[in-house]
């Protein structure tokens, strides 16, 4: 596999594995919070299911990369997942099993609303996006901060400028106003 061919495969799967996470995280706002207690844990569960959903994107695109065979039907089991992570990357192993049990068993399943394990889970979720996270996609640096002289032009131009702009334009329709009647 070229490197063009990898780095396509990691932008898709990474750009479609973050919209989900942004669905889950929009989801999960629906459900409302106080006190780290979700209120509406139907919302709960949907978020976590999405989330799981992007988390099986990324390491679908994870073991692809690796050149781990897929097979042919589309479901496939954590048993599966587990079995090729395990033999490449042991941390990442540990991220897939308490993302699972998180996000998947306890979030989905069994409908947790406590918000520090949801936020758990959805933290592991993130380190496992990581993983495939394209070589081109970077934070942009700040802007650079204006020269002196353009910030003492642009004092100037907002404090006299302006302010003595709007007061012509006042005054003239004043004028206009009390020449008419």
């Amino acid at each position: 596999m070229s490197i063009e061919e990898q780095q396509e495969i990691k932008s898709n799967a990474y750009s479609e594995a973050m919209r989900y996470m942004e669905n889950a995280k929009a989801t999960l706002q629906k459900a409302g919070k106080e006190d780290d207690q979700y209120h509406d844990v139907k919302y709960v569960r949907t978020a976590c299911g999405t989330a799981y959903n992007g988390i099986l994107l990324a390491l679908d695109a994870y073991l692809q990369l690796k050149d781990v065979e897929m097979p042919k039907k589309k479901r496939r089991s954590i048993e599966f997942y587990t079995s090729h992570v395990a033999q490449i990357d042991k941390k990442l192993l540990v991220c897939v099993n308490r993302a699972y049990d998180t996000l998947h068993l306890w979030g989905y399943y069994d409908g947790t609303d406590d918000a520090v394990v949801i936020k758990r889970g959805f933290d592991y979720a993130y380190q496992i996006i990581d993983k495939i996270k394209p070589d081109h996609v970077q934070k942009l640096p700040p802007p650079p901060k204006p020269s002196p002289l353009k910030r003492i032009y642009t004092f100037i131009y907002l404090t006299c400028f302006i302010p003595c702009w709007y007061f012509f334009k006042i005054f003239k329709s004043v004028r206009l106003t009390f020449h008419q009647s």
